[in-house]
């Protein structure tokens, strides 16, 4: 079959492909089944014919006064929410947009501690999912109540234990070395690759790095997320791959049109390339920045030189790096000192048993 128009099929995590209609200026729709199926087919002509309509943006037509809508167009024009960063604001919008297209034509006030329990209980089986929709419906209601749109805050008791979990999988120098060898130093998934190992950042300020940013050895960078200044040393190796790489666009990376990428569409081509390189499942951009802040670990910087780099506000996140390293240093150190050379004389080497038997020695001949 030939290429439909507007048909993505991105790689998704654990290896997944599905299909979208990505139209510019359209919401994204998600086109069932195989390509060609009579339901993949009923999906595309029904997005190609627009009837999925652009999206509209909250406060372009009148709320209800004292209405759920009303509530949300307050939060979207208040300093809390203008504070947020880029992708904070992103989620949020999506997750209160949705909620308003359900509710948004209720009262405010009809919104009592059992009816957001059930919300909330309704996204249970994906914890992180009702996590980050009562976060939201907090800080909505927040606002409200400084706007004196109500007076209480039904949000209040309502918790959620989320399962633990260690984020997104670091990738070992194995995966590293497999990657490296599929794609080589001059492809486009090399230079994504080295950019985001090299430089320990998030995807949002990779996407966004350009020649005009390298000075004195150096790439500067302001981080999307933080705010935060850096100036990181260029590695050797980032060095050569930046050397083979022709820049004739303002950003390093662009997408096969020539334009600069978005969030979402830098990962869905990423996965892709690490498909392509037969590695499993799970493997994340982000991942390669948990990645430098293993190495610089395990050579024995601490938590203030990974974040130098890294750019973490906080140093408990980049502690669990050093913390691991360091275990894993003094328990080699540790077993050497028991299997040491003939005569180490080290404190926590143990000395061979004694040998104890009723014989008596021979006595020695005149």
């Amino acid at each position: 079959m030939a290429k439909l128009l507007y048909v993505h099929s991105p790689c998704e995590r654990h290896g997944k492909v599905r299909h979208y209609f990505r139209k510019p200026g359209v919401k994204r729709v998600r086109l069932p089944g195989a390509i060609g199926s009579p339901e993949f087919l009923a999906a595309y002509q029904t997005a190609l014919a627009g009837e999925s309509a652009p999206r509209v943006e909250i406060g372009v037509t009148r709320s209800k006064p004292g209405s759920v809508a009303a509530a949300v167009a307050t939060y979207y024009q208040s300093i809390s929410f203008g504070s947020l960063g880029p992708a904070t604001k992103q989620v949020r919008r999506r997750i209160l947009d949705r909620f308003r297209d359900e509710w948004g034509g209720n009262r405010l006030d009809t919104l009592q501690p059992q009816r957001v329990a059930q919300f909330v209980a309704a996204k249970i089986e994906t914890p992180h999912a009702a996590k980050h929709f009562l976060m939201a419906l907090r800080a909505m209601m927040s606002v409200a109540i400084a706007a004196g749109l109500r007076p209480d805050d039904p949000t209040v008791g309502i918790r959620i234990k989320v399962p633990k979990s260690l984020g997104f999988r670091t990738w070992s120098e194995k995966d590293i070395t497999q990657f490296e060898a599929a794609h080589p130093i001059g492809t486009r998934a090399r230079l994504a690759f080295g950019l985001l190992l090299y430089t320990g950042q998030r995807r949002s300020d990779v996407i966004r790095m350009g020649r005009q940013h390298v000075r004195d050895g150096h790439i500067v960078v302001r981080q999307q997320k933080t705010g935060a200044a850096l100036e990181i040393p260029l590695h050797p190796y980032l060095t050569e791959i930046l050397a083979a790489h022709v820049a004739d666009h303002l950003t390093f990376l662009t997408t096969a049109a020539g334009k600069p990428f978005s969030a979402q569409g830098f990962t869905a081509w990423f996965r892709g390339t690490v498909c392509d390189a037969g590695l499993p499942p799970g493997l994340s951009a982000h991942g390669l920045r948990k990645a430098m802040c293993r190495r610089l670990a395990e050579a024995g910087c601490s938590a203030s030189l990974i974040a130098s780099i890294s750019g973490h506000l906080s140093l408990r996140e980049v502690s669990r790096y050093t913390a691991a390293a360091d275990q894993r240093r003094m328990a080699v150190d540790a077993m050497k000192s028991i299997t040491g050379t003939k005569g180490d004389r080290s404190p926590c080497k143990t000395p061979p048993p004694s040998v104890k038997t009723d014989a008596q020695p021979l006595e020695k001949k005149r």
